[in-house]
């Protein structure tokens, strides 16, 4: 007889984790994924109702930091529960099948819940040459790729590879490294780029999923608009500095000690769509910006062949026109002395008419006492 399946709740309380624990977990996700704190009880009743999402996990080509930053979580209960006890029924990096004990695995997940799986993809996908140069048991990802969408409820494609085509897909393109959207378009696909995406970024998706058995609302490029509605720029700790025209000319200049914005040496921010300068990795420590690097944009489609990583942009939005930063000192020199010329000239308008007022009040006091005598 078969047992019922364990709760989301169940499992997180048979891994030791109180119930408070479970009540900050879900609270935290809530504020994640841009639920006001009246819906964190959707999240509880989820958890406490529903049991185990069955997930399949590719890889394919790239170098697994996707995995790598799931894992290092900001929160103990998403790598201890939502990967290991939640998620995973099949993943080359992680399970401990192997071989023939892998694929039955993989093959037993879709059968067994066909339309009701999630299909997770990390990396991109060869097609050139019937995809010979990534293979797994004796299939192309090609392939692996069309059997497991065919049957799987929804798509999320992890970072920049499976989203875009990344490195791999960079000119010539010898392998034809393509990003899953372009192979697949008959199932709701989830684009969760960067490089590697941000962990609470993954997991929140997840959850979404989990919770409301819906994708999140996607923008444009099939992204979630939570997590990559607004600019690293806009709310980057530098963006005073931007806005005054303080740049870093070279990474040892004194500039780049005062923190004065990266953009003159190749930061992206200003035309980059994500949650780094609020999230940030490792539990909220810090993002490339806040160590002193240039973003390179890797969550937007492309920005491997955008031409070199550490060359400003050649215009970006400032000042209520497009200029150049190599423009700005000139602009604000010019500003500055326009701004002084300006005031000194309206001082100067503002002090004759008052002289002239006091001399024209005195004249008519003279003839006023004139007349009187």
């Amino acid at each position: 007889m078969n047992e019922k399946p364990l709760t989301i709740y169940e499992e997180i309380r048979a891994k030791g984790y109180s119930r408070r624990d479970f009540l900050k977990f879900c609270s935290w996700m809530a504020a994640f994924i841009g639920i006001e704190a009246s819906g964190v009880g959707s999240i509880v009743h989820a958890m406490e109702t529903k049991s185990r999402l069955p997930v399949v996990w590719f890889h394919f080509q790239e170098c697994t930091c996707c995995s790598e930053s799931f894992l290092r979580s900001s929160h103990p209960i998403v790598a201890d529960i939502i990967l290991d006890k939640i998620s995973l029924d099949y993943t080359e990096t992680l399970q401990a099948a192997a071989g023939y004990q892998a694929e039955e695995a993989l093959q037993n997940t879709m059968k067994k819940y066909k339309g009701k799986y999630l299909m997770l993809v990390e990396g991109s996908v060869p097609v050139e040459n019937d995809g010979v140069y990534c293979c797994i048991g004796g299939k192309s990802a090609l392939n692996i790729v069309k059997d497991a969408a065919e049957n799987a409820k929804a798509i999320i494609s992890w970072g920049s590879c499976a989203s875009w085509g990344c490195i791999q897909s960079a000119k010539p393109n010898p392998t034809g490294a393509t990003p899953v959207h372009k192979i697949i378009s008959n199932k709701p696909i989830i684009n969760v780029p960067g490089c590697p995406p941000i962990a609470d970024v993954m997991a929140g998706t997840i959850v979404y999923l989990l919770t409301f058995d819906r994708i999140p609302q996607l923008d444009g490029l099939g992204r979630p608009k939570t997590f990559y509605s607004r600019r690293v720029h806009d709310t980057c700790y530098r963006r005073a500095n931007y806005d005054a025209g303080l740049f870093v000319e070279s990474f040892d200049d004194e500039n780049a000690k005062r923190g004065y914005c990266l953009y003159k040496v190749g930061c992206k921010g200003p035309v980059t769509y994500n949650s780094c300068a609020v999230i940030k990795w490792n539990n909220g420590v810090s993002y490339p910006i806040q160590s002193g690097h240039p973003c390179l944009g890797c969550s937007q489609e492309n920005f491997w062949d955008n031409g070199p990583f550490y060359q400003h942009l050649s215009s970006f939005p400032g000042f209520g026109i497009e200029t150049t930063a190599d423009d700005i000192g000139i602009f604000l020199g010019v500003a500055t002395a326009v701004g002084i010329a300006a005031h000194a000239v309206s001082t100067n308008i503002r002090k004759r008419k008052q002289i002239k007022e006091e001399v024209d009040n005195h004249r008519v006091t003279a003839q006023k006492e004139e007349g009187g005598e």
